[in-house]
């Protein structure tokens, strides 16, 4: 009897580690990312959006949708698989009010956790840049990311779910999402050519 507990002593930290590191793991696999921390600019902003809008309430959201415009039809098709969307955005009245530094917690889970950065603009005559990454869980897409930093502006978008892009781009400018660009090029028509 002594003999065994002594042994399920020696195993106890063992699971707690494979549980709470799986737990982790899970966490990092599932989309969301953590963004409490950047609340600490709330007080130097002059403007602050703030959207959460997690599984519960995207199924509300999903719900206000008749499903008789074709353009309702769209996006609910879009948000019935969505876990949720998570905005984060800081202007300021001056440049440089933030410190790079207050940003580099959500940087940080994206350059780990499996995401991919996808892409990257960098604009000097802007002084702006954008990047956007995607998590993918086997071949599906199970999150997007974009941060979006500029001297008197910084944004984060999270999108957490299956995601098709192609539809996505529906979204584009509701629920605080920024006009990404992401629907593909209109195919020319012949006599254009």
């Amino acid at each position: 009897m002594r003999e065994t507990l002594r042994t399920s002593l020696k195993i106890a930290p063992i699971m707690l580690l494979l549980l709470f590191g799986g737990a982790m793991t899970s966490r990092a696999q599932s989309g969301k990312l953590q963004l409490d921390q950047l609340d600490a600019l709330t007080n130097r902003a002059s403007n602050t959006v703030e959207v959460k809008l997690d599984e519960n309430l995207m199924q509300t959201t999903w719900k206000l949708f008749s499903g008789k415009d074709p353009d309702e039809i769209a996006i609910k098709d879009l948000l019935k698989n969505i876990k949720g969307i998570y905005v984060k955005s800081f202007s300021f009245e001056k440049e440089n009010e933030y410190a790079p530094a207050e940003i580099d917690s959500v940087m940080s889970q994206l350059r780990g956790g499996g995401w991919s950065k996808i892409v990257g603009i960098t604009s000097k005559k802007e002084n702006e840049n954008v990047e956007v990454y995607l998590m993918m869980v086997a071949d599906q897409i199970s999150g997007l990311a974009v941060v979006s930093l500029n001297p008197k502006e910084v944004t984060v978008v999270n999108i957490v779910g299956p995601i098709n892009l192609e539809k996505l781009s529906q979204l584009e400018g509701s629920f605080g999402i920024p006009d990404l660009d992401l629907a593909k090029p209109k195919a020319k028509k012949d006599n254009e050519n």
